[in-house]
């Protein structure tokens, strides 16, 4: 409990963070069945908001529609979802947005997305070295990116918001 209050306390830091940046991003970083669901809820109750599973919500949207539309519509259907939640947007469940067949960046229809709302979002993954990866480099939804323009929270306690500081803090002494 006390390691997931350490975790929101560092995702309302970078949320606040966000604000400045020019993508309000940040996102929760961990492998699956790390808790991101649980610390998502706890952070959208504290901020009077709810937490959006995207899997659910796309895909009752995309369900009629053809491989053809779903990949074409599915950035509108997301932007849309985006508009009609309460700040800041809560996403989890991300899975459908790797989906090879909708052939998507998922991290970059995140960032667009957050360019008009502030977002934080469970990305099931890692970071090592400044480099974000979703899934394991053999699995076919694998997505690995070098320098990403968003703060992240890993459930291991690592954030980007304290790095900076850090560096920061380094500089001026």
């Amino acid at each position: 409990m006390i390691m997931a209050e350490r975790i929101s306390s560092k995702i309302n830091r970078s949320l606040q963070a966000a604000e400045g940046l020019y993508h309000h991003l940040v996102l929760l970083v961990g492998e699956t069945g790390s808790g991101k669901t649980s610390v998502l809820r706890d952070v959208a109750e504290e901020l009077g908001t709810s937490v959006i599973n995207v899997n659910l919500a796309l895909s009752s949207e995309l369900l009629e529609l053809t491989t053809k539309q779903r990949a074409l519509r599915l950035p509108g259907i997301l932007d849309e979802i985006a508009d009609q939640a309460n700040a800041p947007v809560v996403l989890d469940n991300l899975e459908i947005l790797f989906d090879k067949e909708l052939k998507q960046d998922p991290l970059r229809l995140l960032q667009s997305i957050a360019r008009n709302h502030t977002v934080v979002a469970s990305w099931n993954g890692a970071v090592t070295s400044g480099r974000l990866t979703y899934a394991e480099p053999d699995h076919p939804e694998y997505r690995s990116y070098d320098s990403v323009d968003v703060l992240t929270v890993g459930m291991d306690g690592a954030a980007t918001i304290d790095e900076k500081r850090n560096n920061t803090e380094a500089g001026q002494a």
